[in-house]
């Protein structure tokens, strides 16, 4: 064998979402991979906390496009349903506007559209223009965008793309005022792409594909919730004989000549012939020497970051009523939160937030008799998130939402637990505690984003939210997928 194109001995650094999944599709090449993540137990930003019988998802809550995770274990001819169950929520998920005004958006199309049309006349047949068009770039972005390296312009340059440039200068916002006068129905229909990390009006009418995985495929929960996933994952990466260390922190990328040459760890120095980094893309730069660095501090400054968070755990000692699996608190303007998280960065006066009572579909994430809630305010990254500062919100928040079940939540609560910037900055170094990476943003899109192969150093290589192709949960697989494909490439163009 070509000595150039000989297995290799690979580190991976983290083990969320994106490191495992390349981790996998190394080891399936035939590499020697080894996973070594920081904290006592895997999954990044998707751990797990369990306490008093309750159990809570501490990061990602939302199954969404369910395609991704098909084409993920059908690349090693598995199934999802080798590993884990799952459900199709309905209903999908509840908007609290207050006075009487919520909207719960059920699980099948139909019935959506029924939704809306009751919500405004005409607003059916609307939704329907819309759904088609975004299911037409559900497909576009699915098979000509998202699984490409983010090298080129040319990469968007499709049949299909180049008569759809016209939607990446329009906004989602636009999009949903010219389909809808209601605000509600507008709100609905921008709420998705909150997912990709920025404001609607900043993010390109194309990736109303959004609105079709929202609407068209559906919002699921897996058994047990999404580190049911991460077990999948970890099975199906023990199973290709992949190695993981956890408890592990990499403390330096040691290079040789312009090239990396291995890890270094408290214990000392273990050699490799690449490197891959799923964990924080600035972070990982700052473990090599300034003059190795592919990007400036000033050029991180000048990025635009998706939020942060502060986020509650809550063990509820009894039923929860009038609350969905997923329920949205949109009874705040939208806008003033938007402009405190990105615009003007401070602690919002009236935040929106997020709800979910994972208990409700699945009872073995609580005893019986209770409900396991997570609360999640977004949040500028790199505030000041003291504990006098988290305890004010979480008092803010829960009048509202104490307001809208008509319960006393507050003194029926056996788990209470904060996690918030200083804590996404600690446990995962990431920078100024953001929690969701770059922002999907026109000019922090696709090939205008932090490339997968360092610029700098050889056999240094991202993967995750701060590269191709973005924040969430099913773009943390695919950029897995799409860095080990580079690495390939790179191997097999060698003499």
């Amino acid at each position: 064998m070509n000595n150039a194109k000989q297995k290799k001995h690979i580190a991976v650094i983290g083990a969320g979402f994106s490191s495992l999944s390349a981790a996998c599709y190394l080891a399936r090449e035939g590499h020697r991979v080894e996973v070594f993540e920081k904290n006592a137990t895997p999954g990044g930003r998707a751990r797990q906390y369990k306490e008093a019988g309750f159990t809570f998802d501490m990061g990602p809550t939302w199954y969404w496009m369910p395609d991704v995770f098909e084409k993920f274990f059908a690349d090693f001819g598995r199934t999802p349903a080798d590993y884990y169950r799952l459900h199709r929520l309905d209903p999908a998920y509840k908007v609290v506007f207050g006075q009487g005004n919520d909207l719960t958006i059920p699980g099948t199309t139909d019935r959506i559209l029924d939704t809306f049309e009751s919500a405004e006349k005409g607003a059916a047949k609307s939704l329907g223009n819309l759904l088609e068009k975004a299911r037409f770039n559900y497909r576009v972005a699915m098979d000509d965008v998202v699984y490409k390296p983010g090298k080129s312009p040319l990469e968007l340059v499709t049949r299909d793309t180049v008569p759809r440039l016209g939607q990446f200068v329009r906004s989602i916002s636009h999009l949903a005022a010219a389909h809808f006068d209601d605000p509600r129905l507008r709100e609905i229909i921008e709420f998705p792409v909150l997912f990709l990390g920025a404001k609607p009006s900043d993010i390109p009418a194309f990736y109303s594909f959004m609105n079709y995985a929202d609407f068209g495929l559906g919002t699921w929960h897996p058994e047990g919730g999404m580190y049911s996933v991460v077990e999948g994952m970890l099975s199906l990466a023990g199973e290709l004989g992949v190695t993981l260390h956890t408890g592990t922190p990499v403390t330096g990328i040691e290079t040789r000549e312009g090239k990396a040459t291995g890890i270094r760890l408290k214990s000392g120095v273990l050699d490799f012939d690449l490197v891959v980094s799923g964990a924080d893309y600035h972070h990982t730069e700052s473990m090599l020497d300034p003059e190795s660095r592919g990007y400036s501090e000033h050029y991180w400054r000048k990025r635009t970051f998706a939020p942060s968070a502060l986020m509650f755990y809550l063990g509820v000692n009894t039923k929860i009523q009038g609350i969905e699996h997923h329920t949205l608190f949109f009874d705040a303007p939208f806008g003033p939160h938007a402009h405190d998280i990105y615009d003007d960065p401070k602690w919002p006066e009236n935040p929106l937030f997020y709800a979910s009572i994972p208990s409700r579909t699945d009872s073995s994430l609580a005893p019986a008799g209770k409900d396991a809630l997570i609360l999640l305010i977004p949040l500028a990254p790199g505030l000041n998130d003291g504990d006098n500062l988290r305890e004010t919100y979480f008092h803010r928040v829960m009048d509202r939402f104490e307001s809208h079940t008509g319960q006393d939540i507050r003194n029926h609560l056996d788990v209470k637990r904060s996690y918030g910037v200083r804590d996404f900055a600690l446990d995962y170094n990431s920078y100024k505690g953001n929690a969701y990476g770059l922002a999907n943003i026109l000019r922090q899109t696709a090939f205008l984003r932090p490339k997968l192969k360092s610029r700098k150093v050889g056999n240094l290589y991202f993967t995750g939210q701060l590269t191709v192709p973005g924040p969430g949960v099913p773009p943390s697989l695919i950029s897995g997928k799409v860095v080990s494909q580079e690495i390939t490439n790179d191997l097999n163009r060698l003499p």
